[in-house]
């Protein structure tokens, strides 16, 4: 039986694949993949990343995320720039209770993330600022129906083809109808490395503690993704799985990710 979740992944599949000839790599194709590596990178880019998780919930559902994550950069002045990270998942899940009663497709709540970062990236690279949790999911079982804020913080560091380092923030809730409350820390250390043809090896971890019930959501994520090009514009494309190594009781057992980034460098 093929369900909505299958269809969207195939669909997500297709996106992946390149329709048209793509020019040679060249070193600035590996310079703009490690730039992509650099949550606060003064480049503009626009990700779209598909989730599926599989084996979620007592009736073994699956559940598709597909975030869509554009990224902007703001000169404030001569040392500094604002980095503007927002994430508007669209949800589509499928099969997750017995009874049907959770099946929805929709959008999901956005988190809206502001970093103020130096340019001089000495000794290293780093980013604070608000996080902001906004209440835009269209179906009550897609979103919390709650107001969100915290600080979020992203500090690492660059050395040949490797990036290394961590994406933290924390979310109370402040207003908002929602029954659930929030109250939730969000830890992303992540390891990448470019090769001097653009592929990038990733490997991060996104977890999550809820501090209303104690427990760890700790998926590990592991991707390879590769620059190209479609004449002056690059292209990133990406896939790999993940497995859980401790969630929540029903919580997914692991998951496919795929997708891609357009980059606009400027010049």
């Amino acid at each position: 039986m093929i369900t909505r979740s299958t269809k969207h992944l195939q669909a997500l599949a297709l996106l992946t694949i390149p329709l048209v000839s793509t020019t040679s790599l060249h070193a600035e194709d590996a310079e703009l993949a490690k730039k992509l590596a650099n949550p606060v990178a003064a480049m503009i880019s626009a990700p779209v990343q598909g989730n599926v998780d599989f084996g979620v919930g007592p009736g073994d559902g699956t559940r598709s995320v597909t975030n869509i994550q554009p990224v902007v950069p703001f000169e404030l002045s001569e040392h500094w720039n604002l980095i503007s990270r927002t994430v508007l998942p669209v949800i589509d899940q499928d099969g997750i209770d017995l009874l049907d009663s959770t099946d929805a497709f929709g959008l999901g709540d956005t988190l809206q993330t502001f970093f103020f970062s130096p340019k001089d990236p000495n000794p290293f690279i780093w980013g604070i600022g608000p996080a902001i949790y906004l209440p835009t999911a269209t179906d009550s079982r897609l979103g919390l129906d709650k107001w969100g804020a915290g600080p979020s913080l992203v500090a690492l560091k660059q050395c040949d083809g490797w990036t290394y380092g961590v994406l933290a923030n924390h979310l109370w809730d402040f207003a908002g109808n929602g029954s659930q409350s929030l109250n939730s820390t969000f830890i992303q250390p992540f390891l990448n490395y470019t090769t001097k043809s653009a592929t990038s090896f990733i490997l991060n971890s996104e977890s999550t503690y809820d501090w209303q019930t104690s427990e760890w959501t700790v998926p590990v994520n592991f991707m390879v993704a590769q620059m190209v090009k479609f004449g002056d514009q690059p292209v990133q494309f990406f896939g790999g799985a993940r497995y859980y190594l401790d969630k929540p009781a029903n919580g997914p057992e692991w998951g496919l990710r795929l997708g891609f980034t357009f980059l606009f460098p400027k010049g």
